[in-house]
């Protein structure tokens, strides 16, 4: 019972650990990256898609995306949803290739990007501590059934604690090179 609550919560602190990640992608830190796209979606015949499920996005060098729609007639369509995004970017058409140029971030910029990752590594904890009461909780609720000894339950507890705790450095870790990045010029 110990040690499928531990492996419950492993695959649980990972997918928190793997979201994480993904949203640290689309912080841009001014250098070209298709993940900055990922969070655009276009009015595809009705249904909002994002632009990587309808065209080819490649880094043409540091600071430059090249967008390039399989149907030609939703070069407007992309511009127009890369435009009302949130993300900052102006793409520029010439034909039927769309190009996003990454600006130079400036030390404003890097401070807010900064403190939107902190947000997003706190929220990230937040997930991993809940998963550690609610493992713990289920451990507990064990103990009662008298399904394992009280001995078990401290050695269960101690095993999620020190889940929590490598969870919780591997956030840290992932913050640091997050900022080193954003800090970066």
């Amino acid at each position: 019972m110990i040690t499928e609550t531990e492996q419950e919560t492993k695959e649980q602190m990972h997918k928190t650990i793997s979201s994480l990640e993904t949203k640290f992608q689309r912080i841009r830190t001014g250098r070209a990256n298709p993940a900055l796209l990922d969070s655009v979606e276009v009015d595809y015949y009705g249904s909002n898609t994002p632009i990587s499920q309808m065209s080819n996005i490649a880094v043409e060098d540091a600071k430059t995306l090249s967008i390039v729609p399989w149907e030609k007639d939703q070069v407007q369509n992309i511009e127009k949803a890369i435009q009302s995004s949130d993300i900052g970017l102006q793409p520029a058409t010439s034909g039927d290739v769309i190009r996003v140029i990454i600006p130079e971030l400036t030390e404003e910029t890097r401070r807010d990007l900064i403190k939107v990752a902190k947000s997003e590594a706190e929220n990230s904890k937040v997930a991993i501590r809940n998963q550690r009461r609610d493992a713990n909780a289920l451990l507990k609720e064990f103990c009662n059934e008298k399904e394992i000894s009280q001995d078990e339950l401290r050695r269960g507890e101690d095993l999620i604690q020190k889940l929590t705790d490598n969870f919780i450095e591997k956030i840290d870790d992932l913050l640091e090179k997050k900022e080193k990045d954003l800090l970066e010029i």
